[in-house]
């Protein structure tokens, strides 16, 4: 007996060293990953904090030779229109990822139904929008021509409330991950079913309108080209997005007019035009936001899990 307890203590031994190993495998492969995602946007970071002149001499370095603040100083110089295209870019985004995830999820909880008689008729349509559209000219006319919506905030929402992919993907969530015992046990108790799907589907469905709503957040942020389509009257009701794309315009004009560039060099001596250095500027002053959303979703994540775990 003490020498088969000495062969497991062995084979247990031998078992954590390579468990070990493996782990230590794993996690110096998820730092290396880590690494490779998180340099390139100190980079960017860091160049739009140096000098133009440098970036253009040396290129892109972790420790430029000289600092500057050259590109922000030239992107507030029209801060008032940026701020104000960051309040309309933040509240398209609550306001749209709130709506767009709301009904997405109504839409999908009857098709997710097998006792609803026509969910295979409205899980054909909705798939049927993810291979096939009208295109951008039929696009266009309905929301100018048709509906109205030309040069106002709603048009800027409107198009990113619904997914086709997203819907298919709550419905999957409802149908293979809620128990149907549990609609069986509600109607028992007499519930109807908007109380089933406010007080049991959503609760327990957590995680996947955390996933939905933080890729729907991330599309809502980054469009700019509904502003570019639907708005030529008031330029102040824009995104963020579309004023960074108009500032990168505006520098490459000033860059290849050089009677423009002397006017504006001629009110300033000391201006460097800001070329790599402000489309890194850009790119900073366009993402901020969004990297608080991660945290937020992620919360919701954990919340989600737990809440959708099954008691034995």
């Amino acid at each position: 007996m003490a020498q088969g307890a000495a062969v497991k203590a062995s084979d247990l031994k031998l078992a954590k060293q390579v468990s070990g190993g493996a782990n230590f495998a794993i996690n110096t492969i998820f730092w290396i990953y880590t690494l490779l995602c998180v340099v390139p946007l100190i980079t960017v970071i860091v160049a739009s904090f140096t000098d133009e002149n440098t970036i253009l001499i040396n290129g892109y370095s972790l420790l430029p030779e000289k600092w500057s603040l050259g590109a922000y100083k030239f992107l507030l110089e029209d801060w008032q229109a940026i701020m104000k295209s960051y309040g309309y870019s933040i509240i398209l985004t609550i306001c749209g990822t709130v709506v767009g995830v709301s009904l997405m999820a109504l839409y999908a909880y009857p098709i997710s139904r097998k006792d609803y008689p026509y969910r295979n008729f409205f899980s054909f349509f909705m798939f049927f929008t993810i291979l096939f559209s009208g295109g951008l000219v039929p696009f266009y006319l309905v929301y100018t021509q048709g509906l109205h919506l030309q040069n106002t905030l709603i048009v800027l929402m409107m198009p990113l409330f619904i997914s086709g992919f997203f819907v298919l993907l709550i419905r999957t969530f409802f149908a293979n991950s809620i128990p149907k015992e549990l609609y069986e046990s509600a109607k028992i108790d007499g519930a109807g079913e908007w109380r089933i799907f406010v007080q049991i589907v959503l609760p327990l469905s957590l995680p996947v309108l955390a996933t939905v709503g933080l890729f729907t957040t991330l599309n809502y942020w980054n469009d700019w080209f509904l502003s570019m389509l639907f708005i030529n009257d008031n330029e102040s009701v824009v995104s963020i997005q579309f004023r960074m794309y108009k500032t990168m315009l505006d520098i490459q004009y000033l860059s290849a007019n050089a009677a423009a560039y002397s006017a504006r060099a001629a009110n300033d001596p000391n201006f460097t035009m800001p070329g790599e250095t402000a489309r890194m500027a850009m790119a900073v002053v366009g993402i901020g936001p969004v990297i608080f959303a991660y945290p937020f979703f992620q919360r919701f994540f954990v919340e989600g899990l737990t809440v959708g775990a099954v008691k034995g």
